[in-house]
């Protein structure tokens, strides 16, 4: 665990870089264009600043005396057969999170990002909820994910901001870590291709609408039985019907997907089709079923959890499409190395 109490650099705006390097000067004289280059290169995935050959080597070693450069330190890196890559970071307090490299049919890649250690939700099938909440993350703690991601698979193209944690109670930081991925004169990477999925937190969701930016949304439904969504989703108190409206809002930049984990025997039900349908209708939504990626212990109604069936995934699919709903079916990646949907969850501060 990294102990000194630095500044990160990475995540920064360039505008804030070049202020920050100008007050906290390293040299009695520092040019604005040394900071451009350290942000050229904090972009191009450079993790220290050794590897930064184009600054004087004496400003190398008094940028490393006093800053950091990327947030979180690599403690374990998995790579599945399927090749997703999983990550454990450990943060300067001690807590660990977790960040994955999603490959898909093409070759496309997607890093999933967290927003917070732990997670306050309890949603009752995801084994981030077993953690409880710690804190949120900062938005150089939310890049420096990314960096490191990127450092290990450099054409990543796509960023969706599932992992650990409820994005939407972090909107600050979220938002500051979003400005540095889309940055034009950094990683310009276009707000079409970052996606940020949420439990349904309204008010953070109608911000969004109003205040940008302009990404997509994956809202997770699971069911839209509403009592039964109470029950698997304890945290989440906005009603349906209140969150319905937030999404119509939404839907005027974007298409939604509605991302329904499907728990075998519990929500693919007749029931849980037609409530599909009812939700759905007058939203320009994708519907994305989600077959539950196994974790250890975790129990509904005092019965263990349990993937649902190939026939099981397969019928309720032809159910939602029968009611006239556009549907993909997203098998699980990165299962044998805890890092599929639902399954991220590193034990935390050790020193707490």
């Amino acid at each position: 665990m990294r102990s000194e109490k630095k500044l990160v650099l990475a995540g920064l705006l360039l505008d804030e870089l070049k202020e920050l390097l100008t007050v906290n000067s390293v040299s009695k004289e520092f040019p604005s264009y040394r900071a451009k280059q350290i942000y050229e290169w904090i972009c191009r995935g450079a993790l220290s600043f050794e590897e930064m050959s184009n600054l004087p080597i004496a400003l190398r070693k008094e940028l490393a005396e006093k800053y950091h450069l990327i947030a979180g330190e690599p403690i374990t890196e998995l790579v599945d057969p399927d090749g997703t890559l999983k990550l454990a970071l450990r943060l300067d307090d001690g807590f660990v999170i977790e960040s994955v490299i999603l490959a898909d049919g093409e070759g496309r890649k997607t890093a999933c990002l967290s927003s917070q250690a732990g997670c306050p939700m309890g949603c009752v099938f995801c084994k981030t909820g077993t953690l409880g909440f710690y804190r949120n993350l900062s938005a150089r703690e939310i890049t420096g994910q990314f960096l490191q991601l990127k450092k290990r698979a450099p054409n990543i193209s796509h960023i969706v901001v599932m992992g650990m944690g409820e994005p939407l109670l972090n909107p600050e930081e979220l938002r500051k870590a979003l400005l540095f991925f889309t940055e034009e004169e950094g990683l310009n990477i276009s707000k079409r291709r970052i996606t940020l999925s949420t439990c349904g937190i309204k008010n953070g969701i109608l911000e969004l609408a109003e205040q940008g930016p302009d990404v997509r949304l994956a809202l997770s439904l699971t069911t839209a039985r509403e009592g039964l969504r109470e029950r698997l989703m304890p945290s989440v108190t906005d009603s349906l019907a209140s969150l319905k409206k937030v999404l119509l809002v939404y839907n005027k930049k974007h298409r939604i997907t509605l991302e329904m984990v499907l728990l075998g025997g519990i929500n693919t039900t007749t029931a849980d089709a037609d409530a599909a349908a009812d939700f759905s209708r007058g939203l320009d939504v994708m519907i994305n079923l989600i077959p539950w990626n196994p974790v250890e212990g975790l129990q509904f109604d005092g019965l263990p959890l349990k993937p649902p069936s190939s026939r099981e995934i397969a019928d309720f699919a032809r159910a939602l499409e029968s009611r006239g709903l556009k549907v993909t079916v997203r098998m699980g990646k990165g299962c044998s190395i805890g890092g599929a949907c639902g399954q991220l969850g590193s034990k935390v501060n050790e020193s707490k």
